[in-house]
């Protein structure tokens, strides 16, 4: 063994150039691409401020030398943009903070504008390289991945895999199986356990099923299912996070056929290449966007406007309207019966409501208690006040983190700052905390840090149950929640479908038809909201009837 020299950092990872023109250098060709996005975008020329941020962002990237990575991504963004029919897409996350994406056309919000942290996707404390998720029509997604797997190679793609850790149910079912429990036993005791995921089994899951806990069997198999939650139990394909390599991908990992045709994946999860700083590009799909791209179809051919996601027209006051009265049948992310009866509480008027809506009806801010006092605000029946710390500390340090949202903390950005200022986080610590919130179902890697959070805000003169309330949230963000970022780029597809279905409701019902399966509602739900809305629905004719559902001219069209 003294004769190892081996160590995981000899694993030098290089990311592919194709995507450089020759006689180009990746960071030059980036900011070239850039400024050139940025002129198409304002044509009378970036403001000062816009540049300066701009400039910050390619100092960074050049650092850290992520060049290639950002051309890659505008690279697979442009091909599926290209194509007849051009795919409809856009990216999320962390990535929305990024000033280069939204120039080059990656994601569709402004990060000037909505005042969102580009430290949150790059910064120079994080080590593990940063990660942009893009959504396309879920209907043409594998034209992407084969698009990535023909210009790169098999043996330079693959997808990365996902642990799939054992669950109460499915440590319940196996340890079952393996101590001769029957079916029927096995099946009941899994039966108690809430939800997909659960938190534990215990004797009173046995009791609650009818099952008597003074057999041996029993209590042996509760005690091993206890002991195997947590515990890996296989690999599993991730749902669309490529690696791509400049060389053969065995050099530095093992790869495997997935069970797909022309599939190839990697044995290694996304904690394996953070590690080793391998940089990953999420290739995901979204039904609403191949709803929306059939509702522009739709549109363009019968009522001849063109429109596009950046062109849909901003703050109608008629589409906030809408939502307000809970009318959100087959709008995109705020359809489910929790936000239907959350919209004539918040209320909406603005893109930043839209926002809000989006990321407050999560487990992060329930866990939290911060729905109630964040809407007694918002209607005037609380005062807005800021918590603040005993003297000599800034009595106003938590204003600029909270203003935005009444003092109440709603976002993932806004629980870093809090544990940063608030509790004076080294930047090692909060980076370890963004990735507790960040890892879904953490399965308590985020309560290592409650004491100290807690305690270093108590200790600095702040409200034990404002801290307290602050670290619950977090632990909710740890089972699910929205940073700002995310939450932005879905408040964009909520106000287009949101507008879509105000203006258009025949053509967005058709699009959502032709789009199955998606959302929380039947066809036939959908059909008779449609109706109630003044669409005349005609039953399919054998004779006329095309395989999707179509629009037919009926009168003259209403004033739009």
């Amino acid at each position: 063994l003294s004769r190892i020299s081996f160590t995981l950092d000899d694993l030098h990872y290089e990311y592919p150039r194709e995507p450089v023109p020759t006689g180009w250098q990746s960071q030059d060709w980036l900011e070239h691409l850039v400024l050139e996005g940025g002129r198409a975008l304002l044509p009378e020329g970036l403001p000062p401020k816009y540049r300066a941020v701009l400039d910050e962002e390619f100092t960074l990237i050049r650092q850290k030398n992520y060049a290639c990575y950002f051309l890659t991504v505008h690279d697979i963004v442009a091909h599926a943009r290209s194509l007849d029919p051009p795919i409809l897409c856009q990216g999320r996350g962390s990535a929305a903070n990024s000033a280069v994406c939204y120039v080059l056309g990656i994601t569709s919000v402004d990060p000037a504008k909505h005042q969102l942290l580009f430290d949150r996707f790059i910064s120079e404390e994080r080590k593990e390289p940063p990660d942009i998720d893009i959504d396309f029509e879920h209907e043409r997604r594998e034209e992407v991945i084969q698009h990535i797997y023909g210009k790169y190679g098999r043996e330079r793609a693959g997808l990365c895999a996902t642990v799939i850790h054992y669950r109460p149910r499915s440590a319940i079912r196996e340890v079952g199986k393996v101590m001769g429990l029957s079916e029927d036993v096995t099946g009941a005791l899994a039966k108690t356990v809430w939800g997909s995921w659960g938190q534990s089994v215990d004797g009173g899951h046995a009791k609650e099923a009818g099952l008597d806990l003074s057999d041996p069997v029993l209590r042996k198999t509760l005690i091993l299912a206890r002991e195997l939650i947590g515990m890996p139990r296989h690999l599993g394909q991730h749902v669309g996070g490529f690696i791509l390599t400049e060389r053969p991908l065995t050099e530095t990992v093992p790869v495997g056929n997935g069970a797909m045709p022309e599939r190839s994946f990697i044995e290694w999860d996304k904690d394996d290449i953070d590690a080793l700083g391998i940089l990953k590009v999420d290739i995901l799909a979204l039904g609403m966007l191949t709803c929306i791209r059939k509702c522009f179809d739709l549109i363009s051919a019968h009522y001849g406007a063109h429109l596009t996601l950046a062109t849909t027209p901003r703050e109608d006051p008629r589409v906030y309207e809408m939502l307000c009265r809970g009318d959100s049948i087959g709008v995109f992310q705020v359809e489910s019966r929790a936000q239907i009866n959350m919209l004539p509480r918040l209320r909406p008027r603005t893109f930043y409501d839209l926002v809000i809506e989006v990321a407050i009806v999560r487990p992060g801010p329930i866990q939290g208690d911060m729905v109630h006092p964040y809407l007694r605000r918002r209607s005037g029946e609380e005062a807005v006040d800021y918590p603040s710390p005993a003297p000599p500390h800034d009595p106003a340090e938590l204003k600029s983190i909270l203003g935005r949202t009444l003092g109440v903390p709603i976002f993932q950005e806004q629980a870093m700052k809090i544990a940063i200022d608030a509790a004076r986080f080294s930047p090692a610590e909060a980076n370890e905390l963004r990735k507790a919130m960040a890892t879904f179902r953490s399965k308590g890697t985020i309560g290592k840090l409650e004491e100290k959070m807690v305690g270093r805000m108590v200790a600095r003169g702040y409200d034990p149950e404002f801290a307290r309330r602050c670290f619950d949230q977090i632990k909710g963000f740890g089972e699910y929640g929205f940073p700002e970022s995310h939450a932005a780029s879905f408040a964009h597809l909520v106000y287009v479908s949101s507008w879509l279905k105000k203006h258009y409701p025949a053509a967005f019902c058709t699009a959502l038809l032709n789009s199955q399966p998606m959302g929380f509602y039947a066809p036939a739900q959908l059909v008779r909201d449609a109706r109630e809305h003044g669409v005349e629905v005609r039953p399919p004719d054998v004779n006329y009837s095309e395989w999707d559902s179509t629009l037919e001219p009926t009168a003259p069209l209403p004033d739009r």
